[in-house]
């Protein structure tokens, strides 16, 4: 299976980017915003749901990296930051426009946590 990379530049592509992260784990301490860099990156274990060359299912977990650039501001919801070794459950990410092109991203938490970029 070859890894799989993806870019979203518009809501329709993270909706595909959402569906391949869908119950990834992440740590806590995975997570981190740079601000002068104005980033927000976290690592995950998350689901292959894709299938390989002869069309085969193997339900492996896969480390992933995902950022998010042209960041401002990240707020957290529900989610204890101090707890470095906390595990976390992605469910989906979620895209509000305000002024096009620009927004806020959701990162939707299993147990109601969430982190808006």
């Amino acid at each position: 299976m070859t890894d799989l990379k993806l870019i979203a530049l518009d809501a329709e592509d993270l909706e595909v980017l959402s569906a391949t992260t869908q119950d990834a784990v992440v740590r806590v301490g995975d997570m981190g915003f740079a601000k002068a860099d104005r980033r927000f990156a976290l690592l995950m274990n998350r689901y292959a749901w894709e299938t390989d060359e002869k069309g085969a299912r193997h339900g492996v977990r896969k480390r992933a990296g995902l950022h998010f650039d042209g960041v401002t501001a990240v707020r957290v919801s529900g989610i204890d930051t101090n707890a470095v070794d906390g595990v976390l459950e992605l469910l989906a990410i979620r895209f509000s426009e305000s002024a096009a092109p620009a927004g806020t991203v959701d990162l939707a938490f299993a147990g109601g946590g969430t982190i808006r970029l």
